[in-house]
C-alpha cells in the first residue's frame, strides 16, 4: 500500500500527480482507507469474479469470469487489479489486457471496473483505475481504452470530466447483441499536461429536457450536446441521444466532458480532435 509521499520521489515528474492523488485518496476521501494491488491468488481471484458478478447482476454461466484467463492475464500484458479497505475485504476489481487496433495502435484496454455499492462514491473507481494505468505503464502501454453505456451521464463524467479522458469513437451493438451500443474512451496515461484543459471546465448553457439530443454549437467547431442526466428508457429519446453521439465523435471530434446541468438534463462537450503533435 502506497501510505508515503516517499514513494514520489521515485517515479517520473508525469507520473507523480497521479501517485499524489492515489495518497490523497487513501487518507481523504472518506474515514476509510484503501489500498489496491494486482490479484494473483485463485482465492482473491474468486473472490474479484463473485464481486464482478454480483455488482453487475450477471445471473447466467456465459457472463461470468473465468479465474484462469484472469491469471493469465496478469502474466502476459493485462491487469488484474483488487482494491481493499484496511481489514482487507475487496471492495473493487478492475481487470484489462493488451490491445491493438486496425490502424497499429497498441494500448491497455480495459474491460470492466466494479465497485461494490456500500463504497461507491468513496473514489475507489478514481483509485482502481490510476492503479490500472501504472501496471499498463509497466508493461509498455502508453494508453488505455475501454467502453461505456451512451445512456449513463455520470460515467461519461468520471471518464471525461474526472480522469481527464476522451471519447473517440462509437461502436453499435459492440457485444453482439441489441442495447449494447457504446462510446470508446481513450486515455494518454504519460501526458504531462491535458490539451482539453480549457475545453473541460467550460460550463453548459441552461438546457433541459426539451433539448436531449439536440446539438448546439459551443464555438469553433465544439458542440454541446444535453442529455439525460440519468438514465431513460424512453426508446425515443435514447435513439435520437445515441444517433447524435454517434454523428459527433465521427466528425473528427472527440468528447472532453460531460457536466451535470441539474437533476434531469447534463451536456456532453464535443471538440475538434487535436493530432499527436497538437497534443
Amino acid at each position: 500500500m502506497i501510505d508515503s509521499p516517499a514513494i514520489l520521489r521515485y517515479l517520473r515528474p508525469s507520473e507523480r500527480a497521479s501517485a499524489e492523488y492515489r495518497i490523497r485518496i487513501m487518507h481523504d476521501a472518506t474515514q476509510r482507507r484503501y489500498h489496491c494491488a494486482t490479484l494473483r491468488s485463485h482465492a482473491e481471484l474468486h473472490a474479484a469474479a463473485e464481486l464482478y458478478a454480483r455488482v453487475f447482476d450477471y445471473d447466467t454461466p456465459d457472463l461470468h469470469l473465468n479465474t484462469n484467463l484472469l491469471s493469465a492475464l496478469v502474466r502476459n500484458g493485462g491487469s488484474a487489479i483488487g482494491a481493499h479497505t484496511e481489514d482487507g475485504e475487496l471492495v473493487g476489481f478492475a481487470y484489462g489486457f493488451a490491445g491493438r487496433d486496425r490502424a497499429g495502435d497498441e494500448f491497455h484496454y480495459s474491460q470492466a471496473a466494479v465497485v461494490d455499492p456500500a463504497h461507491q462514491g468513496a473514489g475507489v473507481g478514481r483509485l482502481l483505475k490510476y492503479a490500472q494505468r501504472d501496471v499498463a505503464l509497466g508493461w509498455g502501454q502508453r494508453r488505455m481504452r475501454w467502453t461505456f453505456d451512451p445512456s449513463l451521464a455520470r460515467n461519461a463524467h468520471f471518464n471525461f470530466s474526472t480522469l481527464g479522458a476522451e471519447g473517440i469513437g462509437y461502436e453499435e451493438d459492440y457485444y453482439g447483441r441489441p442495447d449494447t451500443d457504446r462510446i470508446v474512451v481513450e486515455w494518454a496515461l504519460d501526458r504531462t499536461a491535458d490539451p482539453y484543459a480549457g475545453e473541460r471546465a467550460l460550463q453548459p448553457p441552461a438546457f433541459g429536457p426539451e433539448d436531449w439530443g439536440r446539438p448546439s454549437s459551443a464555438g469553433d467547431g465544439a458542440v454541446w450536446l444535453p442529455v439525460p442526466a440519468r438514465p431513460d428508457r424512453n426508446g425515443a429519446v435514447c435513439g435520437t441521444v445515441r444517433a447524435a453521439l454517434r454523428d459527433i465523435v465521427t466528425e473528427g471530434r472527440v468528447l472532453v466532458a460531460c457536466t451535470r446541468i441539474d437533476d434531469r438534463t447534463a451536456a456532453h462537450l464535443a471538440v475538434r480532435r487535436l493530432d499527436e503533435e497538437e497534443e
